[in-house]
């Protein structure tokens, strides 16, 4: 609004109307004294309007200013805006660095970096990857991998019909999906879907995932599968045959289905099953089938995760050593002392050898916390104790992170 003229009107009216008075007066003696002290008055009263106008202009100028201010950061923030809409690729990632005291062994150790970069094409159709690097050195003669975990087109057929292709983790367990540090409870993720399940897994093939109603889905894939080793100490062992999609042999492909309620806040229950019809790729014709079924629940303070897993290969081969069974549970109570504490206890077992009549399950007993000083940064420590067919003791120090 220029409030100007308005006010410069108004005084010269003003100004205009004491003129008027003094000159319609008497010129007695009176009269011009009184005369003479009107005239200063208005010279006083000159200097207050012209004092008055240049704080009017001033204003005027102060407010077009903080207008063209207020126009240029609108302007800033929807450029902002309108390049965040526009860009169509997220990058994130996580990481975490382990200190592990046992008894006569001690190591640290940045055990895993990883890049995540996404991309989306349409509304509809999206990339996703994920590189990783394990112990901060690879190549020859050293302990890391730089390795392809996720590289995978996930598009939309229907609102309620995904589709993927490329490679992806086996919709399997807890933490095969999700293990970013922040997320879970313990410097070191649990044996039992380690060894037994086992994560972290990928392969290569195709998905499909559907909602049938609200907190009910289900998921299928057709993809690459396991190729054990038949012989020696590692014969059969499900951990060592993962290929990696690493020039992987395809001879038996492996089918995995999985179907998972999540309708109540903080509560998932969730089961799979995978068949392959030989887990030996060629060489023995090994059938293998896995099951596993999962309860996670964190509602308020508490919290708890179940899990078991059980694998059945057919054939004597994977008789012979004990191995044509393998299964291990845990039970993971926890309590969120605030948005920054949380308590966990673990009891951990499992048996990659509980085909045979030997006493060959290990059991691992976690007990720690967790400090997060913000959402995606987390401490941690936990005391250990491993006994049946292994025995240890000692602690682990971690700290870990997420974006």
């Amino acid at each position: 609004m220029n409030l100007k003229p308005l006010t410069i009107a108004v005084l010269s009216l003003l100004s205009m109307g004491s003129i008027h008075l003094v000159y319609a007066s008497e010129t007695s003696p009176t009269n011009l004294q009184l005369l003479e002290q009107l005239k200063k008055q208005l010279k006083t009263q000159q200097t207050q309007i012209d004092a008055l106008i240049k704080k009017v202009e001033q204003n005027e100028n102060d407010v077009k200013s903080t207008d063209e201010k207020i126009e240029a950061t609108v302007t800033a923030i929807e450029d902002n805006l309108s390049m965040s809409e526009n860009s169509k690729t997220s990058i994130g990632g996580y990481g975490e660095l382990h200190y592990n005291n046992f008894d006569d062994s001690k190591k640290i150790d940045f055990h895993r970096f990883v890049i995540f970069v996404g991309h989306e094409f349409t509304d509809s159709i999206r990339l996703f990857s994920e590189i990783e690097l394990e112990h901060a050195f690879s190549g020859d003669g050293n302990p890391g991998e730089v390795e392809l975990e996720q590289a995978y087109i996930e598009m939309d057929l229907t609102d309620s019909i995904t589709m993927k292709a490329g490679v992806f983790l086996i919709p399997v367990g807890i933490t095969n999906e999700t293990h970013e540090p922040p997320t879970f409870y313990g410097v070191e993720r649990n044996p039992v879907e380690k060894n037994i399940i086992p994560a972290t897994w990928w392969e290569a093939g195709a998905g499909f995932n559907t909602h049938f109603s609200d907190g009910l889905s289900a998921d299928f894939a057709i993809h690459s599968g396991l190729n054990v080793s038949t012989n020696g100490s590692d014969a059969f062992l499900i951990r060592r045959g993962r290929q990696k999609v690493a020039n992987a042999n395809a001879d038996s492909l492996a089918y995995t289905a999985r179907i998972k309620y999540t309708a109540i806040p903080g509560l998932e229950v969730a089961a799979s099953y995978q068949i392959q019809t030989d887990v030996s790729q060629g060489s023995l014709d090994a059938n293998a089938d896995l099951f596993s079924a999962h309860i996670a629940y964190s509602g308020g303070s508490f919290g708890i995760r179940v899990l078991y897993a059980t694998w059945d290969i057919s054939g004597t081969e994977a008789a012979s050593v004990g191995r044509d069974s393998q299964k291990g549970f845990y039970v993971e109570p926890s309590y969120k002392i605030n948005e920054k504490f949380g308590l966990f206890a673990r009891y951990n077992a499992w048996d990659n050898n509980a085909g045979d009549t030997n006493d060959t399950e290990k059991k691992q007993t976690n007990i720690g916390l967790n400090y997060w000083p913000h959402a995606n940064v987390v401490f941690k420590v936990d005391f250990e104790n491993q006994s049946g067919a292994q025995e240890g003791s000692g602690f682990n120090l971690g700290v870990g992170y997420q974006f």
